[in-house]
């Protein structure tokens, strides 16, 4: 199989009309702290919320670690970053990791101080926890859209004590998250959002929050919005069909909206560790690439039912890869200069 930056691009489907047209721009702060000075499509230095909003992006994420040893994403971070995104009129999605570090389906590590025996105590710091971050966020008098209690948890959160061997203590913590958000004192709820990764398989999906609703201790109202992360260069079987086809299932049978959370395309991959999906094959990596990936992706996710897309980290220049075998996957140059991809939110 060969992926060329020469080959020709999908034609592009418009109006997907989504809701929520956003990107994680987590790093930013880190990324203006070591210099990094970002450039719009015109050349011209702008603060990227700007440039973001610009071009049709009007949700900025946010990941909050709890207890960061150098203090980036802590809470006083987000509080800074999302003063400047809401001033440029983008609405507030935070993720709650839960942890002190990355939280995702291989490492949920509980921060430091909390409780890792006990499972009544532990709830109680994530109630505590959950309720002062919005709390601080209220007295800063920003509003929160979106809240995700933890990131990517299909394998559960918290561990030992949340680990998904338990789906009762899986349970109890997110109930503790959503109680605490539905107490404090934003003047508008931010919605609650539970989101695990491999949006394209409905047998995951299904197994966690069956399981998960099973336990009578989480009910449906205790959350209003399903996320999940679509990463084709991990797996074959990620299609867009089935992407399409589980949030399609998701809204049936949770009636809860759905959002892809996480998702990104490269521009050059010439060592891909995994088989990109086969309907995904004929899109070059490239940056018109990029814009046919997002295009498609979202006239998907609006087929199924679907509300929202968030690119992950669009903007990291000193993490390009983003995790993956793909050396890029950036709408930005390596100088500060964006791509002309990040036009396409204006389309979504």
């Amino acid at each position: 199989m060969l992926f060329t930056s020469t080959l020709l691009a999908l034609p592009v489907v418009a109006n997907a009309a989504l809701t929520y047209r956003g990107a994680d721009i987590s790093s930013l702060l880190v990324e203006e702290n070591a210099g990094i000075e970002y450039k719009n499509l015109n050349g011209e230095a702008q603060a990227l919320e700007a440039i973001l909003a610009d071009n049709g992006v009007n949700s900025i994420r946010q990941r909050l670690w709890v207890n960061p040893s150098d203090g980036n994403y802590n809470l006083d971070y987000n509080v800074e970053l999302a003063k400047r995104s809401q001033a440029a009129g983008h609405s507030i999605y935070l993720d709650l990791h839960l942890s002190d570090t990355w939280a995702d389906p291989g490492d949920q590590t509980t921060p430091s101080g909390w409780s890792t025996t006990d499972i009544n105590s532990l709830s109680s710091q994530v109630y505590n926890y959950t309720l002062n971050v919005l709390n601080t966020f209220a007295a800063s008098k920003i509003p929160v859209e979106i809240i995700s209690i933890g990131n990517e948890i299909r394998n559960g959160l918290l561990w030992p004590l949340g680990d998904i061997s338990n789906f009762d203590n899986v349970a109890k913590l997110l109930h503790a998250g959503s109680s605490a958000v539905k107490a404090s004192h934003l003047s508008e709820t931010p919605k609650i959002m539970i989101h695990i990764d491999n949006g394209w398989s409905w047998d995951q999906q299904q197994y966690f929050y069956d399981s998960l609703l099973a336990t009578g201790i989480l009910e449906a109202s205790d959350f209003d919005l399903i996320g999940v992360s679509y990463y084709p260069f991990f797996n074959e079987e990620a299609t867009l069909s089935s992407l399409e086809s589980t949030i399609a299932s998701l809204v049936s049978t949770y009636n809860h909206d759905v959002l892809v959370v996480e998702t990104n395309w490269p521009v050059s991959c010439p060592n891909p560790e995994y088989t990109f999906p086969a309907d995904l094959q004929p899109i070059p990596f490239s940056i018109d690439g990029q814009t046919t990936f997002l295009s498609e992706v979202a006239n998907a996710v609006s087929s199924a039912g679907g509300v929202g897309l968030y690119y992950w980290e669009p903007m990291w220049i000193d993490n390009g890869a983003l995790g993956s075998s793909c050396e890029d996957n950036l709408l930005v140059e390596s100088d500060g200069q964006v791509r002309d991809s990040v036009a396409v939110f204006g389309d979504l």
